[in-house]
């Protein structure tokens, strides 16, 4: 596996297309090559200004609640993104303004998923929100992956805990402090697995950001088909 720590960047940071033969597939996944973990952190906005994958991959933008994620997705997946809350806020748009949400959240969420399966099947590259602690998710999207002979990418955002929860204040939209901490072990566990060099089952690479690295993308897309 290949791991990214330092250098200089440009304004778009390419990650290479993994369409290859099914036998080279498999010596990838015996000996870890092909296998990309990219740390953006701690460059204080000196970043790249655009990630750019192969035309067809996956994209799962995770970290915890009030990171920055949904933020992120609106300034850079021009139209490529699928995210939960932008469901939550269409549904209540329509509900009234007194009914809680936790009444209707199981409808929300049906809603997501069915908007993410339509997308999955167009075939193109698509961004996925990722809450982190619904790993069947990226199951789900490994497996599309493979069946397209395309690969899945994971973008986790380094955000501590504090900062998090100032960004749910911000938002005048927080979770429980159970909830909070489902979302922290599982945001944990990810970014152990990546200072351990372990990418996710069914990652072809992580790319990990902080505030500030976040704050200097412009664009995550896909490079247009061959």
């Amino acid at each position: 596996m290949t791991i990214e720590h330092t250098g200089a960047f440009a304004a778009g940071t390419g990650i290479p297309p993994q369409r290859v033969p099914a036998r080279a597939r498999a010596r990838t996944r015996s000996h870890g090559r092909g296998r990309l973990l990219r740390d953006l952190r701690e460059r204080g906005g000196r970043g790249p200004r655009a990630l750019t994958f192969a035309a067809g991959d996956l994209v799962v933008v995770s970290g915890l609640p009030g990171s920055g994620k949904s933020t992120l997705m609106k300034r850079t997946a021009h139209g490529r993104g699928i995210d939960s809350q932008d469901t939550r806020e269409r549904w209540e748009a329509r509900m009234p303004r007194l009914l809680p949400y936790a009444l209707y959240r199981p409808l929300v969420r049906v809603a997501h998923y069915a908007g993410l399966r339509r997308a999955l099947r167009s075939g193109e590259g698509v961004i996925v929100h990722d809450c982190g602690t619904q790993s069947w998710v990226r199951g789900w999207l490994a497996r599309e992956a493979r069946r397209r002979g395309r690969a899945l990418h994971l973008v986790l955002l380094d955000v501590d805990p504090e900062t998090a929860r100032a960004g749910q204040r911000e938002r005048g939209r927080g979770v429980s402090a159970y909830a909070f901490a489902r979302h922290r072990r599982a945001v944990g566990r990810l970014l152990d697995a990546a200072a351990s060099g372990t990418l996710p089952r069914g990652c072809a690479s992580v790319t990990l950001l902080d505030r500030d690295a976040a704050g200097t993308l412009r664009k995550i897309g896909f490079r247009e088909a061959a």
